[in-house]
């Protein structure tokens, strides 16, 4: 086991006081809102105020390595961190799930056994996967506002900040267009899985206690950045290196303690903070009761066929996993919503919002919410079928998702052919085709696509619903149908079409049953839906903008905060547990105990390996005891989280790693839409949790002596 040294900080600090509309130092609350890195200034003094040792340049720099750099969005959807000087990544294993999942077989099952690399050579490539680290995040509000152009302005602006520097660059509106940022990102695409737990481990508690707390899962996965030789990204090769990045968080040993101070820096998706009242009624009466329906339709498909054998648990797991995450957030979010009476809460603000518009005598404001609940009627009926559709099409069967690939081959042969592309194309469906059905059963799939049928009809208006899925009187009938005259369910015949391609074979394709399903869904959703969606949202969002402004004009004394846009955001507040009922309390950590006294030999969520049960009952926790001598697991934090943060790192007042955000509290579901202080909590794994396994159980101490290790001491 790896020693650590002590340090011992000690520190005579200057606090400032800070006096803002936006922010109350407040030591029992929660702290709602995302902060745009650029804007710390603002919120530098409360920060310190909780405990923060750093100031707001430590955290984003332009010109100095700083933390920022080392916060990485990992794929696209989560987030992750740089541990080590050497490359390093550390996100959730829910994160990293599907690369694991896809890594393994019945023969070496990593999803159940775990995988840890030993050496740099047996870590596993992944294609498809990137991580993407923030360049540079500028204010360009004023270069938009006042150009006579505004589209051809964020193109110059882009071409300006990216020609030649193998930068990539956007100009993203935040706050519904009242603010317009450039932000320049850089992209490494060779990232290779190091280690995972087993599921036992990184999943404990499974989807009985998704969303919930007191939680005891090891949520962590390792993976590493290779660039070229000048650390710059390059495609994977084995001459690749280490990437080296200019800022990785020093691990803290010792850990955090209640009432600590902590940030989470990471990437959120979305949240909809501004919807008002009858939007938010549409949400908790229509719109999720309809989402839930679908996946528990294909869950209680897809459950039922992983409990039939190893190699379908592997094939089917990361989709039973992506289903199920959502599944049970809408479930706790319609719960959330009701229990705090959101809608109420919402009107209540209308009607004050009204009055103050009255009191002004402003015209304008007075019509907004008239004029935004006019649009939400509007909407509404394509939202719910633009939902239907990906309801289908990314998390249903997957046969139409598989068949739609094709449609380059079949529909533009000759196109691809004249350009001198068809070799290529033919080159990737080969691959895509070996990935698919090496995850995949058309037995299933079948049953996925009949399960759907009847809730999406019963939910979704007929205009919105293809002809032949209208006339289907049997969904089983229909969905067998489909899949005995399928070629895209039977894999040796289309491994036989690609390895002997032709002009011919293909374009029979068209007529394929599934084909022909997929084309008539995505013809509804392009003709009828996706125009008609995007004129109303944006119509909608323009009146949401001019809300939001107004909401700041008219109550200065609150705080509004701009939602989160899967933009690079900071959040901050205090190791806390909460109260969110009467007579309950929870508290903010939780140990190895907990988890012996979960453990249900051969329960589907609840069991554990033998020589992890032993490990645990042994309880030599080492240089990873707390105080009170006993492995912390997780914990819960007063931070502002959404999806997009998970893997997002927890990090102290001193900018030391502390744990790994992943989830949030069942009380804390309906945060995207009503944030409330008194109850919203997020879930962390604990650091010292996360070494301990790596370490001592895993036996994988060459990764932890990789890392910078410290242990703070306050005094």
């Amino acid at each position: 086991m790896k020693i650590f040294q002590t340090t011992i900080l000690i520190r005579s600090m200057r606090f400032s006081l800070i006096i803002l509309a936006l922010v109350t130092a407040d030591d029992t609350q929660a702290k709602e809102g995302m902060w745009i890195p650029t804007l710390l200034n603002a919120v530098e003094g409360d920060m310190q105020a909780m405990g923060m040792h750093l100031s707001a340049e430590d955290i984003y720099s332009i010109n100095d390595g700083s933390l920022k750099d080392a916060v990485v969005h990992f794929n696209g959807g989560c987030t992750a961190e740089m541990i080590s000087a050497e490359g390093l990544l550390l996100t959730n294993h829910h994160c990293g799930f599907g690369q694991i999942a896809f890594h393994s077989t019945v023969e070496n099952d990593y999803l159940k056994d775990g995988f840890w690399a030993m050496t740099r050579a047996e870590e596993l490539v992944n294609s498809d996967l990137f991580a993407r680290f923030i360049h540079r995040i500028e204010d360009v509000t004023e270069n938009i506002a006042t150009a006579e152009d505004p589209e051809q302005m964020k193109k110059d602006l882009v071409e300006a900040a990216t020609a030649g520097n193998g930068l990539e660059g956007k100009v993203v509106a935040f706050d519904f267009g009242n603010s317009h940022y450039l932000i320049t990102t850089i992209t490494y695409n060779d990232v290779r899985l190091v280690g995972a737990p087993p599921s036992a481990v990184g999943k404990f508690g499974g989807d009985t206690d998704n969303w919930v707390w007191p939680r005891h899962t090891g949520d962590f996965s390792m993976f590493r950045i290779y660039a070229n030789a000048d650390n710059q990204p390059a495609d994977y090769s084995a001459d690749n290196v280490p990437f080296r990045p200019r800022h990785h968080f020093p691990v803290n040993v010792g850990g955090t303690k209640e009432g600590d101070f902590t940030m989470v820096f990471g990437f959120p998706g979305r949240t909809e903070q501004y919807l008002t009242s009858d939007a938010v009624a549409r949400v908790i009466d229509e719109l999720n009761p309809a989402r839930i329906d679908m996946r528990e339709a294909s869950l209680e498909v897809i459950n039922a066929a992983r409990t039939e054998s190893a190699a379908l648990r592997i094939a089917y797991a990361d989709k039973q996993s992506s289903i199920a995450n959502a599944w049970k957030k809408w479930i706790g979010q319609n719960k959330g919503l009701i229990e705090l009476d959101a809608i109420g809460q919402k009107r209540a603000l209308e009607m004050q919002f009204m009055a103050r518009a009255s009191a002004a005598e402003n015209v304008g404001w007075m019509r907004l919410i008239s004029s935004m609940q006019a649009e939400n009627e509007a909407l509404f009926p394509f939202q719910m079928a633009r939902s239907m559709f990906i309801e289908w099409v990314y998390y249903g069967p997957d046969i139409l998702s598989y068949a739609q690939s094709f449609a380059p081959l079949i529909q533009n042969w000759e196109s691809l052919e004249e350009k001198g592309e068809l070799d290529g194309a033919i080159s990737d469906l080969k691959g895509k085709t070996s990935n698919h059905f090496r995850q995949y059963e058309a037995r299933v799939d079948e049953g996925v696509m009949a399960a759907l049928l009847d809730p999406y009809r019963e939910h979704l208006d007929v205009q919105f619903v293809p002809e032949s899925m209208q006339n289907a009187t049997n969904a089983e009938d229909w969905a067998s149908s489909i899949f005995e005259k399928s070629v895209f369910a039977d894999s040796e015949k289309i491994k036989a079409m690609l390895d002997k391609p032709n002009r011919k074979a293909f374009s029979k394709l068209a007529k394929d049953p599934a084909f022909q399903l997929v084309q008539a869904m995505r013809n509804v959703y392009f003709n009828r839906v996706a125009g008609e969606y995007r004129a109303h949202a944006s119509a909608l969002d323009s009146l949401t903008g001019e809300y939001t402004s107004a909401l700041r004009a008219l109550f200065p004394e609150k705080a509004f905060f701009p939602d989160a846009n899967s933009t690079m955001r900071l959040t901050y507040g205090k190791v806390e547990g909460s109260s969110p009922y009467d007579g309950m309390e929870y508290r903010p950590f939780t140990t190895a105990k907990g988890i012996l006294q979960k453990f249900i030999p051969g329960d589907a969520d609840f069991d554990l390996p033998l020589d992890l049960v032993e490990a645990l009952r042994a309880g030599e926790w080492g240089e990873y005891a707390d105080d009170s001598g006993n492995l912390p697991v997780c914990f819960t934090g007063s931070n502002h989280t959404t999806g997009g943060n998970s893997g997002s790192p927890a990090i102290d007042g001193d900018g030391y790693l502390v744990g790994i955000n992943f989830d949030r509290s069942w009380e804390s579901t309906m945060s995207d839409i009503l944030f409330d202080e008194s109850r919203c909590r997020n879930i962390m794994v604990d650091i010292r949790y996360v070494l301990w396994i790596t370490d001592v159980y895993a036996g994988a101490g060459h990764l932890v002596d990789e890392m910078t290790c410290v242990r703070t001491v306050e005094p």
